[in-house]
């Protein structure tokens, strides 16, 4: 199929996978594709018979699970005037935030870090997805690439890595976040998906460790997770710099069909103690 190796980009286009509805087998498992019944240019992507993303091939701008709009909202207020950025995405399933990135910042630099080499392969051919420089598909353990970073070299790091609905223990150590750190920029942004049940132990072990190497460290989420009324996600974020944490995404998170409520710095101070 002309797979090139590990560590470097897929650009085989696979015989047999054009897009449609059906299952297909991957290093990892399976993905199954859906077509959305309300946009007929818009597919969900199933990893494993979990929901892993959302794709609007007409309107890259859309983002359909809503954590990732929380996660855009940061991103904005963070870069208002677009530029150039520096993305790293751990976890890419088929790419959402990488191309609503694209869509928002055309100038940016991304690479996709994904497990699922063939994964990889079916979503590039499936979703015209920007070709390198712009946007490269690494296929690798995300606990493996980040360490072989240089530093200083990111503005933005997405770790979105989930087997089924938890993240892999390797990714939510001290030690995992203080590589994030060093890759990233002095100004950049470390921005975080947690999946979590009620109790919010996974928030709280992961804050308290990003609390240790980062001195500035929010949370987002719909108010009834934060209060621990539901298993759900958290958006975690922790720069160097200070946050962007105004009355503008304030309105952002407000204004989402999902509104979000923001735990800043003393909040989640409050919720650690």
């Amino acid at each position: 199929m002309g797979r090139k190796r590990a560590g470097r980009e897929i650009e085989a286009q696979p015989e047999g996978d054009a897009l449609r509805e059906g299952t297909w087998e991957t290093d990892t498992g399976t993905v199954r594709l859906e077509r959305d019944p309300y946009s007929p240019s818009a597919w969900t992507v199933y990893v494993n018979g979990v929901p892993s993303s959302h794709v609007d091939l007409e309107h890259p701008e859309r983002l359909d699970f809503e954590y990732m709009r929380w996660m855009a909202a940061l991103i904005s207020q963070r870069w208002p005037d677009g530029g150039r950025l520096r993305a790293l995405h751990l976890g890419g399933g088929a790419c959402s935030m990488a191309r609503w990135i694209h869509a928002g910042y055309p100038g940016a630099r991304q690479v996709v870090v994904e497990l699922d080499a063939r994964l990889t392969v079916l979503v590039r051919e499936w979703f015209s997805l920007p070709s390198a420089p712009l946007l490269r598909l690494r296929p690798g353990d995300a606990g493996e690439v980040l360490p072989s970073l240089t530093e200083d070299t990111r503005d933005l790091i997405i770790r979105d890595v989930f087997a089924g609905d938890q993240t892999p223990q390797q990714l939510t150590t001290p030690a995992f976040h203080a590589e994030a750190k060093r890759v990233l920029a002095e100004d950049g942004l470390y921005l975080l998906n947690v999946g979590d049940a009620p109790d919010r132990a996974h928030l709280r072990a992961e804050a308290s460790a990003l609390r240790e190497l980062f001195p500035h460290v929010a949370a987002v989420a719909d108010p009834a997770m934060l209060k621990g009324r539901r298993r759900g996600n958290v958006v975690v974020a922790a720069s160097c710099a200070e946050l962007p944490l105004g009355p503008a995404l304030t309105r952002s998170l407000l204004g989402d069909a999902l509104p979000a409520h923001v735990w800043g710095e003393q909040e989640l101070a409050a919720f650690l103690r």
